[in-house]
């Protein structure tokens, strides 16, 4: 803690602090002025992503005022989502900035909407205020900004009916990573009724691109009983989990004789005359008679 305090306070590395103090709201009442030092003297500057970056983390209400006024002067667009998403942290607590945030639903930017859209719903937690706009949002051409909306719909639950025939629609999209963000708003909102056509959303995803794996089963963690045609594709993953695991063992376990030998030869060479390093001999080893044990790896 002291070391990050001081490179707040000095600007040296302040950069990789900020990374740090994000995780530490125990300690948000020395962290927070100091960040809110940062976030307006390097409006301009990346850091200020970092800056506000770890004002969400701390969730301290005293940083408000700091984020609504980023808000209120930042021209890049950059700054005004990161700025809308650091807020979304704040809940309700962050009503001040609700009629900035209202204005940026319509921004035209691509970062902007999504984010302006998640903080209005954090902050008001009203779902006949956010739907249309959510609704704009899946009917989007950028993946991205549908995968946002889609992640707030599953937040609201089954109040979000009214999403239910668009999500459906995005399940034949042809990126899967809009497809299973969708799956898992459509089975958070619709339920049982939806199961079908989730899990097969989710499987036929997860074996087009195994990056989505955590998401997917996150998904059908929640499902619970509902997501009992997936047991045999997690048995099966599990298994070749296993095997995977094994063969890295089994690989490390023939290396480390080489590595070991290695060392022994470094470790055994001496110094010829002309100065270059030469392999021990028989003579100065000592033969197992002497007591030499032989390892088997």
């Amino acid at each position: 803690m002291p070391s990050i305090l001081t490179a707040l306070d000095r600007g040296d590395d302040a950069w990789r602090a900020m990374q740090v103090a994000g995780t530490l709201p125990q300690a948000a009442d020395q962290l927070v002025p100091r960040l809110c030092g940062h976030s307006t003297q390097e409006l301009w500057e990346v850091s200020a992503r970092s800056v506000l970056s770890a004002l969400a983390g701390l969730a301290d209400g005293s940083a408000i005022g700091v984020i609504i006024e980023t808000l209120a002067t930042a021209l890049p667009h950059e700054l005004w989502s990161t700025a809308c998403s650091a807020l979304e942290a704040f809940g309700p607590s962050a009503r001040p900035a609700l009629q900035t945030i209202r204005c940026l639903i319509t921004a035209s930017d691509a970062h902007v909407r999504p984010a302006a859209v998640a903080a209005l719903w954090a902050i008001v937690g009203d779902p006949d205020e956010v739907m249309q706009p959510l609704l704009d949002l899946l009917d989007d051409s950028v993946p991205f900004r549908i995968n946002q909306a889609a992640d707030v719909l599953a937040d609201i639950g089954p109040p979000a009916q009214e999403a239910l025939p668009h999500l459906r629609d995005l399940l034949t999209h042809s990126y899967e990573w809009v497809r299973v963000p969708c799956a898992t708003a459509l089975w958070e909102i619709g339920g049982d009724a939806e199961a079908p056509a989730v899990l097969d959303t989710l499987l036929q995803a997860w074996g087009q691109n195994p990056s989505t794996a955590n998401h997917v089963v996150a998904c059908l963690d929640r499902m619970g009983p509902a997501a009992r045609p997936a047991l045999p594709q997690l048995r099966s993953e599990l298994h070749h989990t296993q095997i995977q695991q094994h063969r890295q063992r089994r690989k490390a376990a023939r290396d480390q004789p080489h590595a070991h030998r290695t060392t022994d030869r470094k470790l055994t060479s001496q110094p010829s005359a002309r100065g270059r390093p030469e392999l021990a001999t028989s003579r100065d080893t000592p033969a197992p008679s002497e007591g030499a044990e032989l390892i088997k790896w």
